[in-house]
This record gives C-alpha cells, sequence and structure tokens, in this order.
C-alpha cells in the first residue's frame, strides 16, 4: 500500500514537472518564431513546381512588415511601409533591365501615375498587410492601370485591378446599369487580393507563377507547367511557353517595386504620399447624387468620382449599396451635410411635360437615360404615356460618364496599326448616338470621338459610322511601355 502510494506520487511530481517545463518553454519558442517568421503568406513546402525552394527561402530572408498602429506611425511614408514588406523573390535578366530603364526614362509618367496613387495606395497597403502579402502586390495596379480608376482594356476589363466581367462576377462583384463593383476601390481590392490568394495557394506558394496566372489565367499557367514537365524542362516563371504580354508581366512588377525600393538608385523622384488614409466611408443611407455630395462637402465632383468609380451613373444605385467614400478631412461635413437634406433633394431631378407623339423611348433618348430608369423613378408598370403626364427624369443617370482611359493589358495603349477591324454602321431612319451606342454594348462618347463628331450632331440617314466593339482606337495619353 505504502509503495503504490509513494509511486503515485512520484508519477505526480513527474507530471508537475512536465507541464511547468512546458509552460515555460513554450512561449519562448513561439517569441522566438516571432522574431524570425515572415508575416507573410507561406509557401508550402510539398510543392511539387520546379525551382519553388529558392522562391521559399528569398521569402524568409525578406524584411517583414510590423502590422501594429505603432509601427505604422513609424514609417514616415507608405513608401517605406511598401519596402519594409518586400517578399517576393526578385528577377534578373535583361527584361528587367528594360522595364527598369523605361520607368526610369519616362519620369512625367512615373510623375502622373503616383500622383494617382496618392489617393488609392494608402488604403491597398492596409489591405494587403492584414492579409499577410507581399507588399508588392500593393504594386500591382500600377501595372494593371497605372492607377487609373477608370482604366478600360481592348478586353474589357476595367478599374484598378483590371477585372473581366466573367472573374468579376466569380469573385462577388456585383454589377448593373448603376453600379460596377470592378470599378469601386474597396471592393475590387478584396476581390483581387481574394483572387491572388487563390492563385497563390494553387501555384504552391510561387508568386511569378501566381502573377502570371493573374496575367493570363490560371488554366492556360497550369497547362505550360504540365508541358514543361513531360518535356522534362524546369516549370519556373521564365521557362513558360507564355504570350509576350505575360512573359514581361512580373518583371514590370518587379522593375517597379526596386524603382520604389532605392528610387535615388535609378533617378527617381517619388511623389510624396504620407503613411495616413486619404479616404474614408459614409453610409448614406439611400440613393443620393455624387454632385449633391460634391456640393456639401466643397469638392469637385469630378474628384468625389476617382475615388467613388464604382458609381458609373454619377449618383448611388437606388438598391444599394447605400456608402460614399470621401477625403477624410470632408467626412464630418458630409455626416451633417446629409443629415440636413431633404429626401427630395438627394437626386438631381429634371422634369418633362409629355408632349403628343411622345415615346417613352423617344423621351429616355432625350434625356439619355434608359426607359427601366424613367419607368423605376416614375413608379410605371408600362411603357405607355399620356398627352400632358409628369415625369421626373433623374439627371444623374445620364451617361455622362468620363471617356474611359483604353489601356492594353498593363499600361501599353493599343498598338498602332491594331488587325482589329471596326464595324461599319450606317445610320438608319431614327437612328441615335444613343440607340446605336446600346446595340453594339459601347458608349456614346466613344462613338463620337470615334467618328469626329459632337454629341449633339444630327445625325443624317445614310451616313457610315466606324464602331470597335473590343475597345477601339482611343489610346492612353501616357507613353508606350516597350513590347519587346
Amino acid at each position: 500500500m505504502d509503495w503504490r502510494k509513494t509511486k503515485t506520487m512520484v508519477m505526480s511530481v513527474f507530471l508537475l514537472l512536465a507541464v511547468a517545463g512546458c509552460a515555460s518553454t513554450t512561449p519562448k519558442t513561439a517569441q522566438n518564431q516571432s522574431e524570425t517568421a515572415p508575416a507573410k503568406v507561406t509557401p508550402s513546402t510539398s510543392a511539387s513546381v520546379a525551382g519553388n525552394e529558392s522562391s521559399i527561402l528569398a521569402d524568409v530572408s525578406q524584411p517583414v512588415a510590423d502590422s501594429s498602429n505603432q509601427a505604422k506611425k513609424d514609417y514616415p511614408d507608405i513608401w517605406s511601409r511598401i519596402r519594409a514588406g518586400y517578399a517576393i523573390k526578385s528577377l534578373d535578366g535583361p527584361q528587367m533591365d528594360k522595364e527598369i530603364q523605361w520607368f526610369a526614362n519616362n519620369p512625367e509618367y512615373m510623375q502622373r501615375m503616383m500622383e494617382r496613387a496618392k489617393l488609392y495606395l494608402y488604403y491597398i497597403v492596409e489591405e494587403v498587410e492584414k492579409r499577410g502579402m507581399p507588399m508588392e502586390i500593393a504594386l500591382l495596379p500600377a501595372i494593371e492601370s497605372a492607377y487609373k480608376p477608370h482604366a478600360y482594356s481592348r478586353a474589357r476589363a476595367v478599374g484598378l485591378w483590371q477585372f473581366m466581367p466573367a472573374t468579376g462576377r466569380l469573385y462577388g462583384l456585383k454589377a448593373n446599369w448603376w453600379y460596377d463593383g470592378r470599378r469601386d476601390v474597396q471592393a475590387s481590392t478584396r476581390a483581387a487580393l481574394d483572387y491572388l490568394e487563390k492563385l497563390h495557394k494553387e501555384f504552391d506558394g510561387d508568386w511569378h507563377l501566381a502573377l502570371a496566372a493573374y496575367n493570363a489565367g490560371e488554366g492556360k499557367v497550369g497547362r505550360m507547367i504540365k508541358l514543361n514537365e513531360r518535356k522534362g524542362k524546369s516549370t519556373d516563371y521564365q521557362y513558360l511557353k507564355l504570350k509576350r504580354e505575360t512573359l514581361h508581366y512580373v518583371p514590370k512588377l518587379m522593375a517597379m517595386a526596386s524603382i520604389v525600393g532605392d528610387p535615388a538608385k535609378y533617378g527617381v523622384q517619388l511623389a510624396a504620399i504620407p503613411n495616413e488614409p486619404y479616404f474614408t466611408r459614409v453610409e448614406t443611407g439611400s440613393q443620393i447624387d455624387l454632385g449633391v455630395v460634391a456640393k456639401l462637402v466643397g469638392l469637385p465632383v469630378d474628384d468625389l468620382h476617382d475615388i467613388n468609380p464604382g458609381y458609373t451613373r454619377w449618383a448611388t444605385d437606388p438598391n444599394g449599396p447605400h456608402h460614399l467614400l470621401v477625403p477624410v478631412d470632408k467626412k464630418a461635413a458630409l455626416i451633417e451635410g446629409l443629415n440636413k437634406l431633404p429626401d427630395d433633394e438627394r437626386i438631381q431631378w429634371a422634369h418633362h411635360s409629355v408632349r403628343r407623339g411622345d415615346t417613352m423611348n423617344k423621351v429616355a433618348r432625350e434625356y439619355g437615360v434608359s426607359i427601366d430608369v424613367i419607368r423605376t423613378a416614375n413608379n410605371l408598370n408600362s411603357n405607355l404615356l399620356r398627352a400632358n403626364q409628369d415625369l421626373m427624369i433623374p439627371i444623374s443617370s445620364r451617361t455622362m460618364m468620363p471617356t474611359p482611359t483604353v489601356v492594353r493589358a498593363a499600361y501599353h495603349p493599343p498598338a498602332a496599326g491594331s488587325r482589329d477591324e471596326p464595324i461599319i454602321h450606317r445610320v438608319r431612319l431614327g437612328d441615335t448616338l444613343s440607340s446605336i451606342a446600346r446595340r453594339y454594348n459601347v458608349l456614346v462618347r466613344q462613338v463620337a470621338q470615334w467618328n469626329l463628331i459632337q454629341l449633339d450632331d444630327v445625325l443624317r440617314r445614310g451616313q457610315k459610322l466606324k464602331i470597335w466593339t473590343s475597345g477601339g482606337p482611343t489610346a492612353s495619353i501616357e507613353p508606350a511601355a516597350p513590347n519587346s
């Protein structure tokens, strides 16, 4: 009996010592890990892609951004915060050198791009950092759109992150007549980072392959990897048989990262961007006109639209979302203004008294709005109109969007002498610029520009108009980056 008690006591002491040992060593181990392990998406150690091991080693060796509030304050500007979070293996070679040289040789292009980036970069950096992603990702819109919120590619990709319609829908970006989530700064950033995280995981932690897939599609990159595997070739990004645009895509991003990392080395002056938010979000409660908001806060409406490019009709969607982004220093003024604003002054309206011979289609064309907008605004169940009937037309819903900046792939303007041929439309009786634009799913302003006519010009029966359904010849004002 005594022997059993003694044995029990010894085992209890042993267990207590073991537990105490675990309690004293675990925090120390965790502390050591937190000091050495990168706060980035850790690549899978079971990667099957050739060359991935070197990528993992490069990731671990990079400095890590501290996501604490104190650390954010310690960065003197947004660029130093970005540099601190670099974690993608760099590239070497003539293509990388060529891209760096192009950026360095076009200081005006760089300056304009960085000035635009002032509006969005802090928000993008915040979102990238929250996910523990490499900070080079925050520079990706420089390659996709040059930080132009209205960028529109020949392939119909739009916004800062250049989402195609199908990919946008796949990642939850709502789109209708009033609103396009692909242009929404916050919604598109969330979707882009979701997509990039998915690609990073799919390609076993290789960021080069993930970025190539963002440009060309994961299916294409995956097929080229399998092709190289069958041939016994390397499956590193630069050895894959990809189109020229994709082969140059990652070097462009890494070139931009190199310049931001050491601008003095390349003789580049970066725009001063503070490490603080430019905009904040305000819930509006219901539909509101961007022009009304601009007056409430004393801001040019174009400036307001630049941070709210998702609202394609210059007013929020009647069915939501009911929020707006405004500069941080305008938040209080907007809230105060909204509290005092009568409901009937939230949208700018035009009054139309129906005349004999008016049809719904005719009225819609006259004001540049859709029939659905008129019916919704006036609670109508049909398109029938009667003489002297009063209609309220929401002016903000007119097709008044600024002409989209057309970009080719990354920051290339459309190539001169493109093989894309226009459709020749012969004007018929009753045709208007608006009806022609709707027929070919293009913008009224595009049709006017392509044919050197004014928006209010009267079309002649038999007149020939050129229509490009793949984006048209409108080029960006930016200089063309090298394609070779």
